[in-house]
């Protein structure tokens, strides 16, 4: 299992969401509060953010706990940006792929993490990786029931699908291929986010000019809204969607 973040607003420090709070991503790496499999999250970590003027992110990603990584915590304390996606990882399988295998996974201006695990991977998956090009499956970062979800959803943002379908279309392919699956899914290309709840926990935070969708509240603030299992949610700093991922077919 992981967890995982998202923020769009006003630049802030990358630390002040994924490193002071009580209960923000360092804490929820070894005590997340309602993850629903597993309770640490010490296989890799990662951070990825959008600078002005710069579609394309930054990544920071290593493969061992974020609680152990001094560097970061010096760089999540000046990086200041308005738009990052950060994760801490409980690898499906245990030594896949090292750092590659560390969300955010990325491609051009988009960031991907996937919260969850696909039972009897991968062979549950091969349907739906035959259906992908020789050539995508070649870029796949990693050998991960992860990398495989982010191939398909980016395969659909390619061929013009919103976020929000893109997510919801391969959640419900994935979850009809492996019906015990765990597929919260969290995309963002700095302008806006798309998650899925399925199987795990999500929420979100809504305010003046910011958004913040992620596994777990971060902090206690009564403002976190809880997303129902098998939800779409769509989200800028001035509205979030909620759709029921049952409308959707894939």
């Amino acid at each position: 299992m992981c967890r995982h973040l998202a923020y769009l607003g006003e630049p802030v420090a990358l630390g002040d969401l994924i490193v002071r709070p009580p209960h923000a991503l360092l804490r929820q790496a070894w005590a997340p509060r309602t993850q629903s499999s597993g309770v640490v999250n010490a296989d890799g970590f990662g951070v990825g953010w959008y600078a002005d003027g710069d579609p394309v992110p930054a990544r920071y990603r290593r493969t061992g706990p974020i609680w152990g990584d001094l560097s970061f915590a010096d760089l999540a304390r000046v990086v200041r940006s308005g738009a990052f996606l950060g994760a801490v990882r409980g690898a499906t399988l245990p030594g896949a792929d090292g750092e590659a295998a560390a969300a955010p996974l990325a491609s051009g201006p988009w960031l991907f993490s996937h919260n969850g695990a696909v039972p009897g991977w991968p062979g549950t998956l091969t349907p739906l990786a035959s259906t992908l090009p020789a050539a995508e499956l070649l870029e796949l970062e990693a050998r991960t029931d992860a990398a495989l979800l982010w191939a398909l959803v980016l395969h659909r943002l390619r061929a013009g699908r919103s976020p929000g379908d893109a997510l919801a279309e391969t959640v419900t392919a994935a979850a009809e291929a492996a019906p015990d699956a765990r597929l919260n899914l969290l995309l963002t290309d700095g302008e806006q986010i798309a998650a899925t709840a399925w199987g795990n926990s999500l929420w979100y935070l809504s305010g003046p000019g910011r958004v913040v969708v992620a596994s777990e509240p971060y902090d206690d603030d009564p403002l976190w809204q809880e997303v129902p299992e098998q939800t779409l949610v769509t989200a800028r700093p001035s509205d979030v969607t909620l759709i029921p991922l049952k409308e959707f077919t894939a």
